[in-house]
């Protein structure tokens, strides 16, 4: 069953771990191989584009966005095959997204017009994780 969006639960659950300072987020992506615009026609590209070339439309549009929110792209590459993990799993992209706090990330992820552009990451992802992480105390800051 694939993942897309955080369910409720989820939601709740973060909110009450209450995590204190800068999150990252950890995002694990499988694009489709041909991006699915069916559920916001008026973002489609006049021909069909891949799923990864949708997730780049989706950047380019939400970097200003996460910049003015005072987040910041920490890291974004190719995936490929696990090293340790299930042979038959793969996924295309890793993300980490850093807000300064968890109530920065909830508004940044609520702003309407980063929400305008949200249809190009739909179009995209095939099957997606999303790990909220927090600082540990034994971890380096540099």
């Amino acid at each position: 069953m694939p993942h897309l969006m955080p369910t409720q639960a989820a939601g709740a659950a973060l909110f009450r771990r209450n995590p204190q300072g800068p999150v990252v987020m950890l995002n694990l992506l499988r694009f489709r191989a041909v991006a699915d615009y069916t559920a916001t026609p008026d973002l489609a590209p006049d021909t069909p584009i891949s799923g990864a070339e949708a997730f780049d439309r989706y950047i380019d549009h939400t970097l200003p966005f996460l910049t003015e929110s005072g987040g910041d792209l920490v890291f974004l590459g190719q995936g490929g095959p696990w090293l340790i993990g299930p042979a038959e799993a793969r996924w295309d992209c890793a993300m980490l997204v850093r807000q300064a706090s968890l109530q920065s990330f909830m508004a940044f992820e609520s702003h309407g017009p980063y929400l305008a552009g949200l249809g190009h990451r739909t179009a995209a992802i095939e099957d997606s994780r999303l790990l909220p992480l927090t600082q540990s105390g034994r971890a380096s800051t540099r």
